[in-house]
């Protein structure tokens, strides 16, 4: 079998590339390792930069996020008992649209699928070969059969534990990575949210978010201690202390049900650098982490897709190497801002093992500082809702 280029992993990154490349009339070729039905299964953060929106139109997906995405203007930080909006729109002119990751899945395979494009899924020991060559291939068990895929290039979309990043040699690759000591513990309810824009809450018992699904789905997180479990947190003892850590107000609106899905999240912030290894490329989470308080985890993986998509098009619409020979520096360039700023957002708004008295009263003053000046406002909203591509 031949393609041009060769995707591995069919998560946001991967399928994105893949609509951009058809678009472009590259040929490709998407291997994941599990079933459509598992990778649908996988419950996914889902606020959307413009950038982003923008590229999911592009590839002619973005009509079911226009008509059932919600449109946000702004988010909230509570500290002190109180909250204080940052209007985003008014300070930068743009937006961010909550529109699940597991929905855009969905509206990527549809289209690959009405496109009549080759994915193939369950496809175990991806391998990829000589991509420090002209010739580099791949190869792949399916049923029990060994198949090899000769292609142009190799774009290693599989996620942090894929097999792309694992192919590289060590002394090839410069891995940089800060773990947070602390998890993100979370549920998902149907029930309507407790404000129509994010909280972001900094209190003295943890980090809470207020976030959504839709008008009827609300999703809510607590900061918990890494060693936590699910099995310790009943309902009634996850919303009795959400409650106790939003504001007043929040906390008598709060409606509350049971849980449709709970889980423990890790947070870690990781780059991988460089992106590109001959002719193979890595995008999204196999090159770089956030933790998910700014947001930018599938941003990043579009933002990604963009750039490899567009240099690939350079390479065979204008038989120019300059796009593919630039992506990893350009593709490290906004992933390091996004690194930066979900970093300091998760420093500003949790508690951390160190942080004592000192620590806190720091934490209030730069969130004091953040919402009363209008150019740190401007700073966070410019970051929040996406810097360009």
């Amino acid at each position: 079998m031949r393609t041009k280029v060769a995707i591995i992993g069919a998560g946001p990154a991967g399928l994105l590339l893949g609509q951009l490349l058809h678009t472009y009339g590259i040929d490709n070729i998407i291997l994941e390792r599990q079933t459509a039905e598992y990778v649908l299964g996988r419950i996914r953060a889902g606020l959307l930069e413009e950038g982003t929106v923008k590229l999911l139109d592009e590839v002619g997906v973005g009509g079911r996020a226009h008509h059932e995405g919600l449109v946000h203007n702004g988010i909230e930080l509570a500290f002190g008992g109180a909250r204080h909006r940052i209007d985003m729109k008014g300070l930068t002119g743009k937006t961010v649209m909550i529109y699940g990751q597991t929905e855009v899945t969905l509206d990527l395979m549809n289209a690959r699928k009405a496109a009549g494009l080759s994915t193939v899924y369950q496809a175990a020991d991806v391998r990829p070969y000589d991509f420090d060559t002209d010739r580099p291939r791949l190869t792949y068990v399916k049923d029990g059969i060994t198949h090899e895929i000769d292609c142009d290039f190799i774009a290693g979309c599989d996620g942090f534990h894929g097999i792309s990043r694992a192919s590289v040699k060590p002394g090839a690759i410069e891995e940089f990575e800060r773990v947070y000591p602390f998890g993100w513990l979370g549920i998902l309810s149907e029930t309507p949210p407790v404000s129509h824009e994010l909280i972001y809450n900094n209190h003295e018992r943890g980090f809470a978010l207020c976030t959504m699904r839709s008008t009827h789905r609300s999703r809510y997180y607590l900061q918990c201690s890494l060693d936590d479990h699910v099995d310790n947190w009943p309902d009634e003892r996850f919303w009795d202390e959400l409650k106790r850590r939003l504001d007043p107000k929040a906390a008598s609106d709060l409606i509350t049900g049971p849980s449709i899905e709970k889980s423990i999240a890790p947070l870690r912030s990781y780059v991988a650098e460089p992106m590109r290894f001959g002719r193979m490329f890595l995008a999204g989470d196999a090159a770089h982490i956030v933790p998910p308080t700014g947001a930018k985890g599938l941003n990043l993986a579009a933002s990604d897709a963009h750039y490899l998509a567009g240099a690939f098009r350079e390479y065979y619409d204008e038989q120019s190497s300059a796009g593919i020979d630039h992506y990893s520096t350009t593709a490290l360039s906004r992933a390091w801002k996004a690194v930066r700023f979900s970093w300091w957002m998760t420093s500003m708004l949790h508690k951390f093992p160190d942080t004592g008295t000192f620590g806190a009263r720091i934490q209030v003053a730069e969130l004091d500082y953040v919402c009363r000046s209008k150019a740190a406002m401007t700073s966070l909203a410019e970051n929040y809702t996406g810097l360009p591509f």
